[in-house]
């Protein structure tokens, strides 16, 4: 039995993730899994298929410090520490990330849906 085409009236289910240092949701593709092996080591997992318990990180530079740095990897992989060879190779793979495109969200206006951003007063 085949599909035919989507109805035009149903868009495309699109997977979220959580970043574990922003707590921001985005599509899955946007974010970079974490995965925590069999042995209790820690490696990047970019086809997202590799078993073990898993944690998201968005692209950002600053996630990927809070990640490292406040611990939160750590707790979200269930780890009592993390191997240093593993936390070398992580800064190594944040280091290479692209810059953010996007500018920071605490430098974009709060607006609810639909409605228009509050004009600044002097």
């Amino acid at each position: 039995m085949t599909r035919g085409p989507r109805p035009a009236g149903r868009p495309r289910h699109v997977p979220q993730r959580t970043c574990v240092a922003c707590r921001l949701g985005k599509p899955k593709r946007e974010m970079v899994r974490l995965v925590r092996l069999a042995e209790g080591n820690v490696a990047v997992d970019p086809t997202g298929k590799k078993s073990g318990r898993g944690a998201y990180l968005c692209s950002d530079p600053a996630c990927w410090q809070a990640g490292l740095k406040r611990g939160v990897l750590v707790r979200a992989l269930k780890l009592d520490h993390l191997v240093a060879a593993d936390a070398a190779a992580l800064e190594a793979y944040s280091r290479a990330l692209p810059a953010p495109v996007s500018p920071s969200i605490s430098h974009l206006p709060i607006t609810l849906a639909g409605t228009e951003p509050a004009p600044a007063s002097d």
